[in-house]
């Protein structure tokens, strides 16, 4: 009878433990800057055992142990470090040309009724100049246009009814073409981004389609930018 409650707890003890890691490993999961921070080891275990203690009790319905999440956490972290790795190297190594464009202008516009037939007579002008670079996002309550600075006297024409909220000048693009997977992978631009920031590159606009990826820099950070960008073809993981 003794050795048959023995047994019994000995069970239990392990059923809990995997519940704690699989419950420990979705909550981490479900984050993805924090997987990256805890693959690089740049959290406190214990720390983050602590934040996240409430959520894994609630999830079994029970009181757990502080050190037996710190416990699954070390378990994750080798396990989190390969993965994210994998993921994001498929895709950097499939990275194809990266193009710079310079003598860029950047120009936000307040939206207005009248905006839109500006933009449709500014495509008109430049649809026959190839050498152009154009690209325009539009949000709620303002559009940005960035064109190259030779046409800055046909901008300032056709838009000079319109309210001009901010104007930058001496810009380059630096445009990264992305292979298929990017779209599948999460944490690419961050990752991206992440190198850009780190040698303290500002980034005044970031533009995406699909398959391309295009940061808009100061004509004084661009070489620093592409040397970045550059690089990450060749960077150990």
């Amino acid at each position: 009878m003794v050795f048959i409650v023995y047994l019994h707890k000995i069970f239990n003890n392990k059923t809990i433990m995997v519940t704690i890691s699989e419950s420990v490993s979705d909550i981490v999961r479900r984050k993805p800057f924090l997987e990256e921070a805890l693959a690089s080891g740049l959290i406190n275990l214990s720390s983050l055992a602590r934040e996240i203690h409430t959520e894994v009790c609630q999830r079994l319905d029970k009181d757990v142990k502080h050190g037996a999440i710190v416990m699954s956490l070390k378990r994750l972290k080798p396990t989190i470090n390969f993965q994210i790795n994998l993921r994001i190297k498929k895709v950097v190594e499939l990275m194809g040309d990266i193009t710079v464009r310079s003598n860029l202008a950047d120009y936000t516009y307040r939206n207005s009724m009248s905006l839109t037939s500006c933009q449709t007579r500014l495509l008109e002008i430049i649809s026959t100049r190839k050498e152009i670079f154009y690209a325009f996002s539009q949000g709620i309550y303002e559009t940005t246009l960035i064109l190259s600075d030779v046409i800055d006297d046909e901008i300032n024409k056709i838009f000079k009814d319109e309210y001009l909220t901010y104007k930058f000048s001496n810009l380059s693009s630096i445009t990264i073409k992305l292979p298929e997977e990017n779209a599948q992978v999460f944490g690419v631009y961050y990752h991206i981004l992440k190198k850009l920031a780190y040698e303290g590159i500002n980034i005044l606009e970031i533009i995406s389609t699909t398959h391309e990826f295009t940061v808009i820099v100061n004509d004084a950070d661009v070489d620093a930018a592409f040397s970045v960008l550059k690089r990450l073809k060749h960077e150990e993981f």
